[in-house]
């Protein structure tokens, strides 16, 4: 329970970019986030580096973002609205939070699986898989407070929240493991003029040139396939959450995004609306960008990140850690700091996000860390960016959100800083 807490921006940078190499993830790290196995969270030095190469190489690939672009607006046409003309249409509430978790899910599985669960449709079905992610969250939030003793024993009894861990763990494996079985027996009767771009057999390909020692290569791409939907069922899901709730409780903003979106857009101005932009088009979308980033600053999916020096160090605050101190830098607190953000730093203002010639400003990261910081900085931020957009877009676009009178707004106690009780809302078609 020796733990230090910070959230000084210039211990962060410290941390996560100057003195990077004293901070690795370690063993403490590892037995926490186990289940995430040998993925990217988790890994150090050599094996850090080879997965960080590979899932450039894959984000780099020449037909990434048109396949990232087509899978997203798929999802938004065939998943996302059908349910939010539902909605809309019968006048029932409706979390948007699942919405948004089972729209992320259904996304990064089809990215990276080359699989659509089709958790996002009218009838809303339970998926084990999806569902699983919450709890996993929730977990490893206590994994950090409680002494290891006591979790351990949970774990090896079988009850509590590492119950529901255990129940978490068999339902990723089997999602994962037999989409991995089945492109590998695809692979081996393909000729190389019948490939095509698949984030899984893409991944698979690049491992195997690099990592030809792994004794269990299932195993390994399996933990970097969790390590992958982890990151971008749960992070874009409560981003734009948390997004929806402030434009609906300040509609000045939602205004300037409509408008945004009626002057920027050409599909918009020729009325085919079911497509509003591409990935370049995107750029043009400053305001909601600043939006999404004031959204970012005030509610950091990530709320907290876990460190531990090798060898024992003093903060630029002053503050001597010994060696294997558990560090918890708290992003959530540094978004409110009015030393950092100013004496409006508990507004929602995208504004500030927007400079003098009207783009987008740069902050730097070890003062905005929602995508982390150093060299461990969040290699999906650009296609989060892109995807959080077209999501958001089509949505104000269409409907009118409303929050449900009474409901209550709280972060829940989880490493993702979820609603604790959902976002209800109800929708409202406009008249365009």
């Amino acid at each position: 329970m020796h733990m230090v807490l910070t959230c000084d921006p210039a211990n962060i940078h410290y941390i996560l970019s100057k003195n990077f190499s004293n901070y690795p993830k370690g063993p403490e790290f590892r037995k926490i986030f186990d289940i995430l196995g040998d993925g990217i969270f988790n890994a150090d030095s050599q094996l850090w580096e080879t997965h960080r190469r590979v899932t450039l190489s894959l984000m780099h690939h020449p037909s990434f973002l048109k396949v990232l672009e087509v899978t997203v607006w798929d999802k938004v046409e065939k998943g996302l609205l059908p349910v939010l003309q539902n909605c809309a249409k019968t006048g029932s509430q409706l979390d948007l939070q699942d919405i948004f978790q089972r729209f992320a899910f259904d996304s990064i599985s089809k990215l990276v699986l080359d699989h659509d669960p089709g958790s996002l449709s009218l009838d809303l079905p339970n998926i084990p898989c999806e569902k699983a992610f919450n709890d996993l969250a929730l977990v490893l939030l206590h994994r950090h407070i409680l002494p290891e003793r006591y979790w351990k024993l949970q774990k090896w009894l079988g009850i509590g929240k590492e119950k529901k861990l255990s129940k978490a763990w068999d339902a990723f494996d089997q999602f994962i493991y037999p989409r991995i079985s089945l492109k590998q027996e695809k692979r081996s009767k393909m000729f190389d003029e019948e490939r095509r771009f698949v984030g899984l057999t893409t991944l698979m390909e690049a491992y195997e040139e690099t990592n030809n020692s792994i004794r269990d290569a299932k195993a390994f791409i399996r933990d970097n396939i969790l390590n992958l939907m982890f990151a971008g069922r749960d992070t874009t899901s409560t981003a734009l959450t948390w997004f929806f709730w402030l434009i609906a409780t300040n509609h000045w903003a939602e205004e300037k995004i409509l408008e945004e979106i009626a002057n920027e857009l050409d599909v918009v101005k020729q009325g085919q609306d079911s497509r509003l932009f591409n990935v370049q088009q995107s750029h043009k979308l400053v305001y909601l960008h600043a939006a999404l980033c004031e959204a970012l600053r005030l509610y950091p999916p990530v709320a907290l990140e876990h460190k531990a020096p090798v060898q024992a160090v003093i903060l630029p605050s002053g503050v001597r850690v010994e060696p294997n101190t558990k560090l918890i830098l708290f992003f959530y607190s540094m978004g409110r700091m009015e030393s950092l953000w100013g004496e409006d730093c508990l507004e929602f203002k995208p504004e500030r996000w927007i400079s003098e010639r009207g783009r987008v400003r740069h902050e730097p990261s070890f003062k905005f860390p929602a995508f982390n910081a150093g060299p461990r900085t969040c290699l999906g931020k650009e296609m989060a960016f892109v995807q959080m957009k077209m999501v958001a877009a089509s949505i104000i676009y269409n409907y009118h959100v409303r929050v449900v009178d009474g409901h209550p707004i709280s972060p829940s106690d989880s490493i993702i800083i979820q609603m604790k009780q959902g976002l209800m809302v109800r929708l409202f078609q406009r008249n365009r």
